[in-house]
């Protein structure tokens, strides 16, 4: 499978946990498809943790909980495909689960049929339980061979929370994406750490291996399986543009059947999305000011244009951030500047902006710009 921009869809986990079903899933299906989501480029409809049996059949092969999914899960697939999406599934390299159900340790390539013949075109594949005296790359590997052995393109999934050396041997397992930190929860601190903690990793992410930095909260409003007292809007909109300016995959965690229209318009922000998006894959040029949370970054887009994100991440008093242009190259003799856009209402500036792009901001926020250099004389 060749994966050349960051993977787009939903996945049950961040609201639903353990409470999911046939149901959900189309419902879910129908949703994304109504609300324009699909359209946006969301075309990922993964089933997390806890949709199988609590043990094997007789022949060793997983079995969809009979409760949770009657018909199975090729028949989810066959749904999700005929509305033109697509349908992911969840394992773990260890004997079990993070919720205890069936692994797939010394089952990989039997586990690796059975998604084959189910139709999946996405494999999350968890890190509890593992024996820790085998590395990591040894798991990991072992089911990239069964997926690949299997006879059916399935996006690979790696999510080992950026442990064991990750980093060193990702790209080389076969990999598509990689989570590279814990569990995301429901509330700013967390995002702003996630975020923070990978700064320096953006650059070993690329076509074919994005740094998945989780799901997202945006829209989940303290509801949910990883709720933790919740993000304000304004929040929420520095998570997602921060994850889209690190081409991050996008997977959706809230309920999108009861999403809110300040939510889905966020999550539908075509400039935002087509950062996240932009074939060139290059990872941002990162400027840190004196005070350690004001960050300020630029990243070189496919077209010849640039995006620029300006951030407070302080929890108190607005602050007044920068990116000055010298930082990405910029000659400051006055002959040249640039000419942006705003990515969240979409103006265009008369102004050229000839040494820096400023913003005062409230805490938690960020603003995001594009355009490209012009010449002023």
């Amino acid at each position: 499978m060749t994966v050349n921009t960051p993977p787009m869809g939903w996945n049950t986990w961040n609201t639903f946990g353990e409470n999911i079903s046939e149901d959900l899933i189309i419902e879910t299906c129908d949703a994304m498809i109504e609300k324009g989501l699909r359209d946006a480029g969301y075309t990922y409809v993964v089933i997390d943790d806890c949709w199988s049996c609590r043990e094997r059949d007789s022949e060793g092969r997983l079995r969809a909980d009979p409760e949770k999914f009657p018909h199975g899960i090729k028949y989810l697939a066959d749904y999700v495909h005929s509305k033109g999406m697509k349908l992911g599934i969840y394992s773990c390299c260890g004997p079990k689960t993070c919720m205890g159900y069936p692994g797939s340790l010394d089952h990989e390539f039997i586990d690796a049929r059975f998604f084959a013949e189910s139709e999946v075109d996405y494999l999350k594949y968890d890190w509890c339980y593992h024996p820790r005296i085998i590395e990591g790359r040894v798991f990991y590997n072992r089911m990239k061979m069964a997926l690949n052995a299997s006879g059916r393109d399935i996006v690979f999934s790696v999510c080992n929370w950026g442990q064991d050396g990750l980093f060193d041997w990702i790209r080389g397992v076969g990999g598509d994406l990689y989570r590279s930190t814990g569990d995301i929860s429901d509330n700013f601190t967390s995002i702003r750490e996630i975020f923070r903690s990978q700064i320096d990793n953006l650059p070993l992410s690329g076509p074919n291996c994005f740094n998945d930095l989780d799901m997202l909260v945006c829209g989940m409003n303290n509801k949910g399986n990883v709720s933790a007292g919740g993000c304000s809007f304004e929040e929420y909109k520095t998570h997602f543009a921060l994850w889209c300016m690190a081409q991050s995959p996008l997977m959706i965690g809230c309920d999108v059947r009861n999403i809110d229209d300040q939510t889905l318009a966020l999550l539908k922000n075509p400039e935002l999305i087509a950062i996240d998006q932009d074939p060139a894959v290059r990872p941002v040029v990162f400027r840190q000011w004196p005070w350690m949370n004001m960050h300020s970054y630029a990243k070189h887009l496919a077209n010849g244009e640039y995006a620029f994100a300006l951030v407070n991440f302080n929890d108190e008093d607005p602050q007044t951030v920068s990116y000055c242009f010298a930082e990405i190259g910029l000659p400051l003799t006055g002959e040249w500047g640039f000419k942006l856009r705003d990515c969240d209402t979409g103006e265009e500036f008369e102004k050229i902006f000839e040494d820096k792009v400023s913003a005062t901001l409230q805490p938690h926020s960020a603003r995001v710009f594009r355009g490209r250099p012009v010449r002023i004389r």
